[in-house]
């Protein structure tokens, strides 16, 4: 293993003049802050609000979120205390995610039950938590987990197809059985054959892990793989959250696709409870929430409406879902005729698209179903149950991500199935095939022809959806009687947009995380103007996804890549200018527009991104696990197999600010991903490597921009984490190999040491240099790793080419003995200008960096159109707004002008 305590001495070509303009400034630096003893100076307590605003009717069990801290303040250790702004102590469970080097704590992740005294905000600060009234207790053996959070227990099995096998509240039973199931068919509705074959599978448990314990939440970890006689596939990690003092039970369940896109088409993907019924049938409800708070109530056997009247007061119990009075006191002209009236076993709403539902009932199984209601948009949330208490069940984002459903059955019978359907068997199969039949599909050369019309880069066997995967995030509520309608509507809107507590962009901003941003600032008629474009372009893009209906199970939180004019339509059927898959660094745009403005709806916008580009777009099994695919039509059909798309920068920000466990997975899966370099050559077409691939592990062909840019990002964060101490080493032992090269970042002929994590020149010194080179979180990543570690030489080679990129060809051929071409995205690396004037305190690259910004190129000039238009009916299909954005420039322009304004912002005139 590479020494990486050695300090490489750099005394030629790129480096030593970028060092002596640094000395000044790191002369007097303090040690390595990895070896620097820890005086911590304190923090004043923190204001946290809800991030909608005001306080929340109800939470979804409870709430997490996180906090940053600034280096030096906090031990790693810390206890926090939490209480409403009035003064009123809450429980509160709190936890490190991250750790300065110097052993201080940067992140914490905080959680809330619903249980506690809820207020508009909240002051978290250093001290001894409140015990609550009720506190979590977690039970282990070798054959279960039992969660008990002071209202209902739930208890798991560690193997088996029963995932819950109860949920129970004052001893009695609300809900048993909760399990997977998944139903396929052997051929796609489009072109069904004339036999099909049907087979349904349950998801079978491998290993349960208690991650956390109390006192405030219990996370359960369940993982496992769907079952049917020899065959298993469609692995699966589930992840419960339940909350001390509440009733609700947080799902996130995440399922990958291991199946052959041509024969396994799945036709229903769901999660299902039996509910046992124990009241009459005319004291059995069902509920399903609308849009706006609206809920539809029904009864299983109702008595009103009859021809005969029961009295107002059976009327309005049963309405209000209350336990009807004895059937003595009704009007017997009823009483008598009970068994006539039918009874609606069977329950459904279906989300087939983003912009209509449908609730059917029937009888039971073989009877016809009847239309009850139907609407645009369901929040995603029902119930069955008695007075007595049932079982709430539903689903986030439950009509963005469509064909959803929410199904009953049996309610007539003495237990219901309450089934919540991420897929709905009413919607077409699942067709994960390519969608044609192939361009070039002989040559490298035909290939990269091809990509000439279409920019599309197909290769034969790359358009495989084997390993993608999808998260969704249910609800489970364990109630102990029928809701009333005002309750389940809060209980609906809790579930559609779980309440986030968050700190403001001003203490995240002082806390010194995530590198170069400020919080919006319109002190000047200057900073104002830009503040009004970067809002515009993210308005425009945020507005988009709903005109353009960007919707649906596999595509929702993605953009677009790239605008057609002339159909007024997204170029959704244009090989790589259809879905944007991150390209260049679209999620980085969204998350840091929210961390300045602190909106609501940025952040929502932001986490949808994550949500997706992190499972969707990523392969999490099979030999690519750890690649992310270019953009394309599919969000899996581009032959681009790269780490540039799995970005771990792309990830950490919802890690951080939400403590989400998922993304602390797919934040981990990254941390080994130089390997993919060993079973996939990203440059295959480009260097005509057209046989075998035979790599030499000594000498991979991995970018030092791109490729390694990304690598570092996944290193840089389970460093942060705490996590395997390697990642430390091989990120200050790759970055300093590339500081030690001829021409650093931009020396051709650079290979990768696998064992090593450095980079060697060869035999080659010309310069190489790529337009995007820093557009997918190289800039970024470099900007958080300078400002952890005291490495003057690594810095002084990145400070170096920031200030060469748009720099002239006289200065280029001067530092690395040639010039660097005509380069493309200069807008793009204004930044990098921004950033070598901050390090340099040279005012000329200042004023330099925000005339490249201003010129536009590549990008959006000062005096283009900033606003929209709008096109309407014949000329479309319905009226949209129209403007001149493209994924790739305004995420370029957003990152540019967000960075110009931190680094440089006072030099705006």
């Amino acid at each position: 293993m590479v020494d990486v305590s050695r300090r490489t001495v750099l005394t030629s070509g790129l480096a030593a003049g970028a060092i002596a303009a640094l000395s000044a400034r790191t002369a007097n630096a303090a040690p390595s802050p990895a070896f620097a003893p820890l005086e911590l100076t304190g923090h004043d307590p923190v204001d946290v609000r809800w991030l909608e605003g005001g306080a929340p009717a109800a939470l979804a069990g409870g709430a997490t979120w996180g906090v940053p801290w600034p280096r030096g303040a906090l031990a790693g250790d810390q206890a926090f205390a939490l209480a409403t702004a009035a003064g009123e102590a809450v429980p509160v469970q709190s936890w490190p995610t991250a750790w300065w080097p110097d052993g201080s704590v940067k992140w914490t992740a905080h959680a809330v039950s619903e249980s506690a005294p809820r207020a508009e905000s909240y002051r978290l600060a250093p001290g001894t938590p409140a015990k609550g009234t009720h506190a979590i207790t977690v039970q282990e053996n070798p054959g279960r987990v039992v969660v008990d959070t002071g209202v209902v227990q739930v208890e798991f099995g560690r193997r088996g197809d029963t995932v819950v096998r109860a949920i129970r509240r004052g001893g009695a039973v609300v809900a048993r059985d909760g399990r997977l199931v998944v139903q396929r068919q052997d051929s796609p509705d489009s072109d069904r054959g004339a036999k099909v074959g049907f087979e349904e599978f349950a998801g079978t448990v491998e290993k349960v892990t208690v991650e956390q314990s109390g006192p405030v939440r219990a996370v359960v970890k369940v993982e496992g793989r769907h079952r049917r006689g020899r065959r298993d596939w469609l692995p699966f990690v589930l992840r419960f959250a339940l909350f001390a003092g509440s009733d609700g039970i947080r799902l996130v369940h995440t399922f990958f696709f291991d199946g052959d896109e041509e024969k396994d088409f799945v036709t229903g993907l769901g999660v299902r409870f039996t509910v046992p019924m124990r009241g009459e049938l005319y004291d059995r409800h069902v509920r399903f929430a609308g849009p706006d708070g609206g809920v539809l109530a029904e009864a299983v056997r109702g008595v009103t409406g009859m021809r005969r009247d029961p009295g107002e007061v059976v009327r309005t119990a049963q309405v209000e879902g209350r336990a009807l009075p004895d059937p003595a006191t009704w009007d017997q002209r009823v009483t008598t005729r009970l068994k006539w009236i039918p009874a609606w076993g069977d329950h459904s709403l279906s989300q087939l698209t983003a912009h209509g539902f449908e609730i059917r009932k029937r009888t039971g199984s073989g009877h016809s179903w009847v239309r009850s209601d139907a609407g645009t948009r369901a929040p995603g949330l029902g119930y069955v149950g008695t007075p007595s208490g049932g079982l709430a069940f539903g689903m986030r984002d439950f009509w963005q991500l469509h064909p959803t459903e929410l199904e009953i059955t049996g309610a007539a019978t003495d237990e219901a199935d309450a089934t919540v359907w991420m897929w709905s068997p009413r919607a077409e199969a699942m067709d994960l095939r390519f969608y044609h039949d192939g361009m070039g599909q002989g040559t490298y050369p035909e290939q990269l022809d091809a990509l000439e019309i279409t920019y599309e880069d197909y290769e034969p066997g790359f358009g495989t959806p084997y390993g993608v995967g999808r998260t969704t995030e249910l609800m489970f509520w364990a109630l102990a009687a029928t809701p009333s309608a005002a309750r389940f509507a809060e209980l609906a809107a809790a579930t559609a947009t779980p309440p986030l507590p968050a700190s403001s962009p001003q203490h995240n901003h002082s806390a010194g995380v995530f590198g170069s941003w400020s919080p919006a600032d319109r002190s000047t008629a200057a900073r104002s103007t830009i503040e009004d474009r970067l809002d515009a372009i993210h308005r425009y893009h945020l507005e988009q996804v709903d005109q353009r209906s960007w919707y649906g199970f596999w595509d929702y939180g993605d953009v677009m890549h790239s605008y057609d004019g002339d159909r007024h339509q997204w170029r959704y059927d244009v090989g790589g200018y259809a879905w944007d898959n991150s390209e260049l660094s679209t999620d980085l745009w969204l998350w840091y527009h929210y961390l300045r403005t602190g909106d609501a709806r940025a952040f929502r916008f932001a986490e949808a991104m994550s949500r997706h580009t992190g499972e969707v777009d990523q392969y999490h099994l099979g030999e690519w696990k750890g690649l992310g695919t270019r953009h394309g039509v599919q969000h899996w059909g581009d032959s681009a197999k790269q780490v540039r798309i799995s970005n771990a920068n792309y990830r950490r920000f919802a890690y951080f600010l939400t403590g989400d466990e998922r993304s602390g997975d797919l934040l981990r899966e990254l941390v080994d991903s130089d390997r993919t370099y060993l079973v996939l050559n990203a440059g295959r077409k480009v260097d005509g490597s057209t046989g075998e691939y035979d790599p030499d592990p000594t000498a991979l062909p991995l970018s030092k921009t791109t490729d390694w840019g990304a690598i570092a990002g996944a290193w840089l964060t389970e460093w942060e984490r705490g996590g395997d101490p390697r990642a430390r080493e091989r990120l200050l032992a790759s970055a300093r190999s590339i500081a030690a090269l001829p021409n650093a970042w931009v020396q051709a002929g650079s290979t990768y040491d696998l064992e090593t994590a450095t980079f060697s020149s060869g035999p080659e010194k010309d310069v190489e240099v790529g337009s995007l080179s820093s557009v997918f979180g190289l800039i970024e990543v470099m900007t958080e790793l300078l400002d952890l570690v005291d490495e003057p030489e690594v810095e002084a080679r990145w400070v170096e080419f920031c200030r060469l990129y748009n720099g002239t060809k006289a200065e280029q051929t001067e530092a690395t003995g040639s010039d660097w071409g005509s380069l493309n995205l200069k807008q793009s690396y204004s930044r990098a200008t921004a950033y070598a004037a901050a390090r340099l305190g040279d005012d000329a690259l200042a004023a330099r960096a925000w005339k490249e910004l201003a010129t536009g190129h590549a990008g959006y000039p000062d005096d283009m159109d900033w606003g929209t238009h709008q096109v309407e009916p014949p000329a479309v299909l319905r009226a949209v707004d129209e403007a001149g954005f493209s994924s790739n420039a305004s995420a370029q322009y957003g990152l540019a002008a967000i960075q110009c304004l931190a680094l440089v912002g006072e030099k705006l005139s």
